[in-house]
């Protein structure tokens, strides 16, 4: 199966040049099934390792839950668990401008993570909305930026199915 990683933009807020700087999304094919995926997703062995420090990550999964992101440093985000729909729909609020706050409305953006069956494989849509409701400090704007982020999307799904992958073999 092949990798495939494609840049979509689209949404309401889309400044002159025809760029939407609210949406990030991504997709990418991964030669694991969707449950194998579902497990990198959510379970605390796994987060770690493709989107920390390499530990183990507390996930309370449900709804209103907290999952803690290790960026190290002094950056710690506890994103708050939106939407738990096994193997196929996660979602989770994520402050990255406001590091050690819970996040909310109001200082996070929205994460989604769609797994689609594709063969033996599956399809990952990740998509990250919510930067133009967003009044985030100076100090930490560089790490909490739309482009920083579109950036950081783009190398981690693809951390995403290498470790999938991995893991499946």
């Amino acid at each position: 199966m092949s990798t495939n990683d494609n840049t979509t933009t689209g949404g309401s807020t889309v400044p002159e040049g025809g760029q939407d700087k609210n949406r990030i999304e991504r997709e990418i094919s991964i030669a694991a099934p969707v449950e194998r995926v579902w497990a990198v997703l959510t379970e605390p062995e796994h987060v770690g390792s493709w989107f920390g420090q390499g530990e183990p990550t507390p996930v309370d999964l449900r709804p209103g839950g907290i999952m803690h992101l290790d960026h190290g440093a002094g950056r710690q985000f506890p994103t708050t668990i939106v939407t738990v729909e096994p193997p196929h729909h996660f979602s989770y609020r994520w402050a990255s401008g406001f590091p050690g706050e819970v996040a909310i409305e109001g200082n996070s953006t929205l994460v989604e993570f769609t797994l689609t069956p594709e063969g033996e494989g599956t399809r990952l849509r990740v998509t990250e909305t919510g930067f133009a409701d967003l009044d985030i400090p100076a100090e930490t704007a560089a790490g909490a930026s739309y482009e920083s982020h579109s950036e950081g999307w783009s190398a981690q799904v693809d951390n995403i199915r290498r470790y999938a992958e991995r893991l499946a073999a």
